[in-house]
């Protein structure tokens, strides 16, 4: 027998099973104190105008409330409400927000360059106190030891240079999502990598919407796109064949994310969109597909067989599916993009340390 005397409704005394969330008999609320507390949190957060607080913190009521109540009914329409005002949510972060903004992200994700060392010192220190979210996962035991193991898989294959690029662009990737689920007020934990097969990220709490599913998902993609691009820069600046060679594979991984299956990031993104949408997405990739190949890029033959594989699984969840009846048009926009943008990037003639 246990120790512990049993729980006892604070109004009516009556005794109560762990799993309960209202007195079956006088119907109290048994964690009363507790939700007051969220409340006072969340009006506070409101207050200041902090949406991404107050988002998390009525996800946290709302698992302290019986799901016929009407209380758990307002407060799910009191987040949903607030999840889509998320979108519009000003570039920068305001003070003491736990969700970065979009210029958090885009300046987190010059992080990239800090590889560059003493030359580009100014940049690195406006990385390191603009983009204040990618050291979240730097201050996790567990990430780090995970990181370095990549590292030296990476690093005994390619090299160091390219195995740190490679950690980086995977590392910001991920960030993206954390900065997606802060900003929707979810919970989760900094990255884990996986040698060999890149990283994941491990989620305390889950989106509750195919819109809130796409808007994380396809932030990994977005926030991997910058740090493409900012490598992409470096090598046309003349940082060398290896800042290339990272652009390049990063958008690899990038669009091989992008196929709409399981649980990679495609499929998220997906999710959200109407049997129209689809539709789109996929009549896209085909015609790229054979634009690009038309015109015979250099190159390009590394990367269209990734996407006509986006394409084909695109095309038979398209048929094959039932779709929301109204889709998401920033999912669709986002879709659209980042599958042409990586595959640009994928199929540039640049030589990888192999």
């Amino acid at each position: 027998m246990s120790g512990q005397p049993a729980a006892r409704c604070a109004a009516c005394s009556l005794e109560l099973a762990p799993a309960l969330l209202a007195c079956p008999g006088c119907g109290t609320l048994v964690h009363r104190e507790r939700l007051q507390q969220i409340a006072a949190a969340a009006t506070a957060a409101k207050q200041q105008q902090d949406i991404s607080a107050e988002l998390a913190a009525w996800r946290d009521a709302l698992v302290l409330l019986p799901p016929n109540s009407q209380q758990h009914k307002q407060i799910a329409e009191r987040i949903d409400v607030l999840s889509h005002a998320s979108d519009r949510l000003p570039a920068a972060a305001k003070p003491g927000s736990s969700a970065g903004g979009r210029a958090g992200a885009a300046l987190g994700i010059l992080g990239t360059l800090a590889l560059l060392g003493w030359k580009f010192k100014a940049l690195v220190v406006l990385a390191l106190t603009k983009g204040k979210l990618l050291l979240f996962g730097l201050a996790k035991g567990s990430t780090l030891f995970s990181m370095f193991a990549a590292l030296g898989v990476y690093w005994s294959l390619w090299g160091w240079k390219f195995a740190l690029g490679l950690i980086a662009s995977i590392y910001i990737h991920e960030m993206g999502h954390v900065a997606a689920l802060r900003r929707l007020g979810l919970k989760a934990d900094a990255p884990m990598f996986i040698p060999g097969l890149g990283a994941v990220i491990l989620m305390k709490q889950y989106p509750q919407t195919p819109r809130e599913d796409a808007r994380v998902g396809l932030a990994g993609p977005m926030w991997g796109l910058g740090a493409a691009l900012a490598a992409l820069g470096v090598f046309l600046a003349g940082g060398g064949l290896i800042w290339g060679a990272i652009a390049k594979v990063g958008a690899w991984i990038n669009l091989f994310n992008m196929i709409p299956v399981w649980q990679l990031d495609g499929s998220r993104g997906f999710r959200a969109l109407a049997g129209w949408q689809r539709g789109a997405i996929v009549l896209l990739i085909f015609a790229s597909w054979y634009i690009l190949g038309v015109a015979q890029i250099p190159g390009l033959s590394q990367a269209d067989g990734l996407l006509l594989l986006v394409g084909i699984v695109a095309a038979g969840r398209a048929l094959l599916e039932r779709a929301p009846d109204s889709g998401d048009t920033r999912a669709f926009l986002q879709f659209a993009f980042l599958a042409v943008a990586h595959t640009t990037l994928a199929s540039l003639h640049i030589p990888l340390p192999v």
